[in-house]
């Protein structure tokens, strides 16, 4: 077991030579590609500090670090005194509230449209590289929408993807059809996860959701995958006054 580890962390020498950025994250996004694309499989133990610091050449600080992150954000599970391990995929329970907006819309009796922004072919930024888990300068495509509920813009929705994951993205008319539909439909969702957090739009957001820019936002960060590849990574603003998260529950008796 220990030498099958010690070859895994061989294969991460090519990521950290060609990668850019702190040398912790170039680790963990390395042993992330891994565990998404399948190569790392659930339960398989991987390179401990130690094996990483002797096969990477790099601090046993940096090792920790990326471990530990890759650890709180369940891509990893430790075991005290064993080591530690590829963890389960779980299918996250926030998977059955991610509807499309315009379906949701239609729900209420009311009317959705929506304004294209921006629809552009461009280079993934470090930040988005970061995000799809790609490298820098890797093809992405960038859109942003304005959703409209009746007359009264409720959501502005930017979102970048994995150019090679859906080819004929700036093909859609996303007037008629919305990318999260479309995306759903080529690349259907296997795993998601959410951020939701308060903030205060910028200026140029504020305008385009008419509303005062002193008016908190709801902002979802949303990130999917299909088949274990990352599709997309998007962000979703509304103001407060006009949106809400609604969650229903049960527990069995």
């Amino acid at each position: 077991m220990r030498q099958q580890s010690q070859h895994l962390a061989d294969e991460l020498k090519t990521s950290l030579s060609e990668g850019n950025g702190p040398l912790y994250e170039q680790l963990k996004q390395a042993i992330a590609s891994r565990v998404r694309d399948g190569s790392w499989v659930a339960l398989q133990r991987v390179p401990s500090e130690a094996e990483l610091v002797k096969a990477l050449d790099v601090s046993r600080m940096t090792a920790n670090r990326a471990l530990r992150e890759l650890t709180s954000e369940g891509i990893l599970q430790r075991q005290q005194g064993v080591g530690t391990f590829v963890a389960e995929k779980k299918l996250p329970s926030a998977l059955s509230e991610i509807h499309d907006i315009a379906e949701e819309i239609d729900s209420r009796g009311n009317q959705h449209r929506a304004e294209v922004l921006c629809l552009e072919r461009a280079k993934a930024s470090q930040q988005e590289a970061l995000g799809l888990g790609v490298r820098t300068m890797h093809p992405v495509y960038r859109s942003v929408l304005l959703h409209f509920e009746n007359q009264l813009p409720i959501q502005l929705e930017s979102r970048v993807i994995n150019a090679e994951l859906a080819p004929e993205y700036l093909e859609q008319d996303f007037t008629c059809i919305t990318p999260s539909a479309y995306l759903s439909r080529i690349a259907p969702l296997t795993e998601g996860e959410h951020l939701v957090e308060a903030v205060l739009a910028t200026p140029q957001q504020a305008s385009w959701l008419q509303m005062d820019s002193t008016e908190p936002c709801l902002q979802i960060q949303r990130r999917t995958w299909s088949r274990g590849e990352l599709v997309a990574s998007a962000q979703l603003l509304s103001p407060g006054s006009r949106f809400q998260l609604f969650g229903h529950f049960g527990r069995n008796a």
